[in-house]
């Protein structure tokens, strides 16, 4: 736990890890507030203008313990996958407290995902149960028979279910108590799949420590939450990591109410609009979401905000970005980094004077984050490298589900490697310049896309950008960018020429774009990341059919 009116220095320098001998998430985040405080509002359910539904800690360790019960009698116990492919809202929480209760493990799926992930998915971690709601059971009927395993579907939503299906309401309609099966913080809780980016998804596989990990890192982003009349809020779906451990676990764990959106597609107005009816406090907005709020004109005069905190994270904040929260949202925004495996490790606290344009912040009290070369040394300052977190450390994850190799090649000594490229400089700071494979190489420099990208997004016609090596001849790679661009603004070849220079006067000859594609969209995961892989796939798709048409 971090204490407000310490410095950083101390702060980091003073903390200690002291887990228990016994942890359960759903004890820490349910149980212990039902039966002290049973009144006390854990979540809001966002309904438009109308005033939103409320579920209490006693509503709650009732459900869920229901649940538990009647997963127990369906066969489900200790170290059982049970998928969860729900949006944000009540019957979500209350399946991931059921599931914990038992000691089996939490499989969170996005309700985006199309059939082939979510078959490969509930194959690779060999679930035995799985609770969607209507939209969910008809993707997954098509797939059904590919699933061996999967012995039990339950639908949310409605008391007629389909036929071969249990429903969720019915099952949780008579509150009843649980007590649990006993967890060490070791004990698996969840397998979060990463996000696939760069290769296949893996499960990590997480234990109940891992949500004691993250409190020093929320707490850091959040300026010391709990805060009396803290609210928090994402718009990052609670299947990843980022909507789940960085907001809501955390929240039913710090007694804070959090805001539950069930809408799958994020919508700046609509955004606004949930900040100020449900009078939003804390809110963790990915920076592709915050690029996209720029687009709303004056929102500090459409809108009455009462944020005392935004934390970003997931991809880099970049400094446009970052200025546009002060100027905009009249607070800093406070950048954090993690990924799937070990996340929450950098963090910016403006509150303790951590926070700085274009760098995410410092490592978090009770993690050890360095830069290291390919041979796991540490590089000086200032050189970059690779981002780094020391083993042992409560957030990290167990293993990857039933991929030794791949468990094993994560690992430098005891250093987890990220694939992400940063360098740390004498005070501390990291700055992220992408991931090993996003790095642009040309003429001999090494690019990172995320300075070109915040360029490019300080322009006004720009909505979002991504910028990849695209394969060449004579300097290796050259920079290429894919643009969409605002609203009511159309693309142009001088308007093309424009970005080119306004990205070469403003950062350097070498790192200007010397391709521009307008698009209509980016290919994006579904926490809102940029997927470039796809984009230098097309990329070295154009430079071989263009190596062809010049040899013909």
């Amino acid at each position: 736990m971090l204490r407000s009116g310490n410095t950083y220095e101390a702060l980091y320098g003073g903390f200690s890890w002291a887990l228990p001998q016994a942890f359960n998430i759903a004890e820490a985040c349910c149980t212990r507030f039902a039966q002290s405080q049973p009144d006390r509002v854990c979540l809001y359910q966002y309904r438009g203008d109308d005033a939103p539904d409320r579920l209490t800690y006693g509503a709650l360790e009732g459900r869920a313990s229901a649940l538990a019960l009647a997963l127990k009698r369906a066969g489900i116990g200790r170290g059982d996958r049970v998928a969860i492919m729900l949006p944000q809202g009540f019957d979500t929480v209350v399946v991931h407290m059921a599931v914990y209760k038992l000691a089996a493990v939490a499989v969170p799926l996005a309700l985006l995902f199309g059939e082939d992930a979510i078959a490969y998915r509930l194959a690779s971690s060999g679930a035995r149960a799985i609770v969607t709601d209507s939209s969910g059971h008809e993707k997954l009927r098509r797939i059904a028979d590919n699933l061996p395993t999967l012995e039990t579907v339950i639908v949310s939503g409605a008391e007629a279910v389909p036929e071969g299906t249990l429903s969720l309401a019915l099952l949780t309609a008579a509150p009843t108590t649980f007590a649990g099966e006993p967890t060490a913080p070791d004990t698996p809780a969840m397998m979060i799949f990463t996000s696939g980016t760069t290769g296949p998804p893996k499960g990590a596989l997480h234990g109940h420590r891992v949500l004691l990990g993250h409190l020093p890192g929320v707490q850091m982003h959040h300026e010391f939450l709990p805060v009396p009349g803290d609210i928090l809020w994402t718009p990052a779906d609670w299947a990843w990591a980022g909507g789940l451990l960085n907001v809501l676990l955390p929240g039913l764990f710090f007694g804070v109410p959090v805001v539950a959106t069930p809408a799958q597609k994020f919508d700046a107005p609509t955004a606004f609009h949930i900040l100020e009816h449900l009078n939003v406090r804390n809110a963790f907005i990915p920076p592709t979401a915050l690029r996209m709020m720029k687009t709303v004109e004056n929102p500090a005069a459409r809108y009455r905000l009462d944020l005392r905190t935004v934390g970003s994270g997931g991809e880099a904040l970049g400094r446009e970005t970052y200025l546009w929260g002060e100027r905009t949202l009249g607070l800093t925004i406070n950048e954090f980094y993690g990924q799937t495996e070990c996340n929450l490790v950098l963090a910016s606290c403006a509150a303790m004077g951590v926070t700085r344009p274009g760098a995410i912040g410092k490592a978090v009290p009770g993690h050890r984050v360095a830069i290291i070369d390919e041979t796991g040394q540490m590089v000086p300052a200032g050189k970059p490298g690779q981002i780094a977190i020391a083993r042992p450390d409560p957030v990290m994850f167990l293993t990857y589900w039933q991929n030794e190799a791949a468990t094993q090649s994560k690992f430098i000594g005891d250093w987890m490697t990220t694939g992400d490229a940063g360098v740390m400089d004498e005070e501390g700071y990291v700055a992220f310049f992408g991931r090993d494979d996003d790095v642009i190489t040309s003429s001999g420099y090494r690019i990172g896309p995320g300075e070109i990208e915040d360029c490019l997004h300080a322009h006004p016609a720009v909505q979002i950008a991504a910028a990849v090596g695209k394969p060449d001849p004579v300097r290796t790679e050259k920079v290429k960018v894919y643009v969409v661009l605002r609203p009511g603004i159309g693309a142009s070849p001088e308007l093309a020429e424009e970005l080119r220079l306004w990205v070469k006067t403003r950062l350097s000859a070498h790192e200007y774009p010397r391709e521009v594609a307008f698009v209509d969209a980016l290919p994006l995961t579904t926490t809102g990341k940029v997927i470039r892989r796809e984009l230098r796939s097309l990329a070295a798709e154009e430079a071989r059919r263009e190596a062809g048409e010049a040899v013909n």
